[in-house]
């Protein structure tokens, strides 16, 4: 029995108690931008788009595919997050690709631009959110400073995910991530072994008009 609880606890299997910003009377906080006319705020649209890849449980599967993105039941850490992006009406890939193109010296990470596969490389989705999102705290235990739709980034550009709504005892929020694990919305800063090296609040504010593009059923 012991054995199964010390398999099934690190990977948050066992059922627990989760909570929001406001049993720790956090406001959440909005982007002020709705940007696919929806009614939602764009903030709101990450995190409903990163969940739906999370519910999705697609397969773990980084292999290239000509056409830049994978089917719907496969992916990385970097697909839930044009995922997410797609949903708020953005077209995340055309968005770096773009900014590659205007601005090659910035990514260091590429050395031939190849549209198919630079977007899903954390690398270069640290480059583009350097440059246009806010950077925000890299403790998570400053539970106020994390909002649901955030980014964050791990390591050495090792992974990737997306802040949750939902919170541990302590107030620390989940993250939505892809990493091949079990469950897809969990309490990952509880068991990684990768410090946080970014953390990124999102705001197209912060974008120049030219990299404004959004997300077509043809893309």
């Amino acid at each position: 029995m012991l054995a199964v609880v010390w398999w099934w606890n690190p990977y948050n299997l066992l059922p627990r108690k989760s909570y929001t910003a406001a049993d720790f009377g956090i406001t959440a906080l909005q982007s002020g931008v709705d940007f696919n006319a929806n009614g939602l705020d764009d903030a709101a649209d990450l995190l409903l788009g990163a969940r739906k890849d999370a519910e999705r449980h697609p397969k773990y599967d980084g292999r290239y595919f000509p056409g830049g993105f994978p089917p719907e039941e496969l992916g990385v850490c970097s697909d839930v997050i044009w995922r997410a992006f797609r949903e708020a009406g953005y077209d995340l890939r055309a968005m770096v690709n773009a900014d590659i193109a205007a601005a090659p010296a910035a990514y260091p990470g590429v050395e031939t631009p190849d549209p198919a596969i630079d977007f899903r490389r954390v690398c270069n989705l640290r480059v583009f959110f350097d440059r246009y999102a806010c950077s925000c705290t890299l403790e998570p235990a400053q539970i106020a400073d994390w909002q649901p739709g955030d980014l964050v980034v791990f390591g050495a550009d090792e992974h990737i995910g997306v802040i949750s709504d939902k919170r541990n005892a302590k107030g620390i929020p989940y993250v939505i991530h892809n990493a091949g694990q079990p469950v897809r919305e969990e309490d990952y800063f509880r068991r990684t072994a990768f410090a946080v090296t970014g953390h990124y609040r999102f705001s197209s504010h912060r974008l120049p008009r030219e990299l404004l593009l959004r997300w077509r059923n043809d893309s």
